[in-house]
């Protein structure tokens, strides 16, 4: 039994492939502006077109998503005071262009299938450390900054761009 299995309402593979199971985090400042981050590309730096992004991540075997989404907005922003306002009924999906399977996914994924969760930042600013991760992890953002909900979808990668109109539809009521 796969750990997809375990989860709820978890989609079907396509085309013989399985979904990766991840989460999404829209975290949210008290004026209802977005979290997005600058993804680096492995030289501290980020060249590339539509490189804006929310935190996102793997779910770890057994793991319950909820936690997931605590887990990496920490490891990868440093951000711990925050507090869960709401979720998607359902996982969201996108499939990765050929390129992308075959390059940097061995072909193991035909996507990922991601349950979203918004929550709320409560801390201070300089909480936020996306240069020098906790406990080791590797820097996937080179810069951050708030911005617009309705602002998301333009500047994430094309293949992501309908889940990006999704997560910002079922959290409209909390921004701004």
């Amino acid at each position: 039994m796969s750990k997809d299995t375990l989860l709820p309402g978890f989609p079907a593979p396509k085309e013989g492939r399985p979904y990766r199971p991840c989460v999404g985090i829209m975290v949210l400042n008290a004026q209802g502006l977005v979290w997005a981050g600058k993804r680096d590309d492995g030289a501290g730096a980020s060249d590339y077109e539509y490189a804006w992004q929310m935190p996102q991540g793997g779910i770890d075997p057994s793991e319950d998503p909820r936690l997931a989404a605590f887990r990496e907005l920490y490891e990868e922003t440093s951000m711990r005071s925050v507090s869960y306002l709401a979720e998607t009924d359902s996982w969201l999906t996108y499939d990765y262009p050929p390129e992308i399977v075959a390059d940097t996914r061995k072909g193991k994924y035909c996507g990922q299938a991601q349950k979203w969760y918004a929550l709320r930042f409560e801390g201070d600013e300089d909480e936020v450390n996306i240069l020098q991760p906790p406990e080791g992890h590797k820097a996937e953002f080179c810069a951050w900054r708030w911005e617009r909900a309705e602002n998301l979808p333009g500047l994430i990668v094309p293949f992501k761009r309908d889940v990006y109109r999704q997560v910002v539809e079922a959290f409209a009521h909390l921004t701004a």
